[in-house]
């Protein structure tokens, strides 16, 4: 690899791009974040199928399975290496199919993450380069491309917390999480994190609580009925989440149990700052199609069965949560209002996936021009 800058340098464990998921000799190992940090294992995958099924089946969350993804991409194309170049390119088509449909929420984002895996084999077989190699390559690319985005998004979402202040997370923001406390921790900023657990898979528990802990702040787990007491009595100064898709109408979708802390922060007067890039594919909220998993999975947790014989289960993966409960929508060009989300185009923004997953050579460290805030919102006085 010619990949020589990692933007995951000085991220917790989880966040280390080998500890996502990665592709070797015919192989992807992926972090088994359904029983991790009580076990640190990984499941590997000799198929492309096998990565879609692990995503499918939630072995990654969050932002893992963009990175499984692209992995995967380079397993199919170890899969085909002996075919022609014609029957690589439409094995790599089919993968490409396969992988981005693995949870029907996230397809779009997982569609361009692929097809840009795609464009680089096609570059590695013009160039005679093992292609297996080149989509690995270009994968880290994209991720250290990716990270340092998220990066810029941090540093508008750090001033926004007020030193010695309280945040209120939301599942596991995976990228975002490590990049603002990065920050904070650049900026000499300490604040304390309450952890919703996020059932069924508790995510908050035990990945962005352990995150935080791994970087050194103060953190602590609550159950998912506690945030409103939380709020009220711990004087919780902003709730902050991730999205797994930003609409232009304003709607965010993420986590399921995002709109009730939203709705929870609304009531108390404290903002709720939503980090990441709007989606040019999600015009309203329409487009969305919310996944239902197996409502079985909520009569348990971890393991230990919580509910009787007979007794039903319901799990959206996700909800939506509408423009009017959110302060700002805080990108990589400043914090937008939801209700405006057209401007971050205008103001020079791309669309965050399309242009990340995009063939483009390696980047380097390099200063990049702050802008203003972009909404009415103004971070409080330390």
């Amino acid at each position: 690899m010619t990949t020589t800058f990692r933007a995951d340098e000085g991220l917790a464990f989880l966040l280390q791009y080998e500890n996502v998921a990665w592709y070797d000799a015919g192989e992807v190992r992926i972090l088994d974040r359904r029983v991790y940090p009580a076990k640190t294992e990984f499941v590997t995958c000799r198929t492309h199928g096998e990565v879609a099924q692990a995503i499918r089946d939630m072995v990654t969350q969050s932002a893992g399975p963009y990175t499984a993804a692209a992995m995967g991409m380079a397993l199919a194309a170890y899969e085909c290496r002996e075919k022609t170049e014609a029957e690589q390119l439409a094995f790599l088509a089919a993968a490409d199919g396969t992988i981005s449909n693995a949870r029907p929420t996230t397809a779009k984002r997982m569609k361009l993450v692929c097809d840009g895996c795609l464009e680089a084999a096609k570059l590695a077989l013009r160039e005679g380069r093992p292609v297996d190699l080149a989509i690995r390559e270009h994968a880290v690319n994209a991720n250290n491309r990716r990270y340092s985005k998220v990066n810029e998004i941090a540093k508008y979402l750090v001033p926004l917390i007020p030193a010695g202040g309280t945040v209120m997370t939301q599942c596991f923001g995976e990228t975002i999480v490590g990049m603002m406390l990065k920050e904070a921790k650049r900026a000499g900023k300490r604040f304390r994190l309450f952890c919703p657990e996020t059932r069924p898979y508790f995510q908050g528990a035990r990945l962005t609580a352990t995150v935080c802990r791994d970087m050194g702040f103060d953190v602590t787990v609550i159950t998912d009925n506690m945030p409103a007491f939380v709020m009220e009595r711990e004087h919780v100064d902003l709730f902050t989440c991730a999205a797994d898709a930003i609409c232009l109408d304003g709607y965010v979708v993420n986590k399921v149990g995002t709109l009730q802390i939203a709705i929870c922060a609304n009531h108390f007067g404290i903002p709720t700052f939503v980090t990441g890039a709007p989606d040019i594919g999600h015009e309203t909220k329409d487009t969305v199609r919310i996944e239902m998993r197996d409502p079985d999975f909520t009569l348990q947790a971890m393991g230990v069965r919580t509910a009787t014989a007979g007794v039903k289960g319901y799990y959206p993966a996700f909800d939506m949560t509408p423009p009017h409960l959110i302060s700002g929508i805080v990108t990589d060009r400043g914090v937008f209002s939801p209700f405006d989300l057209h401007r971050y185009f205008q103001s020079g923004g791309s669309l965050l996936f399309s242009i990340l997953y995009q063939i483009s050579p390696p980047i380097s460290m390099r200063k990049t021009q702050r802008l203003p805030l972009q909404g009415s919102w103004q971070p409080k006085a330390d």
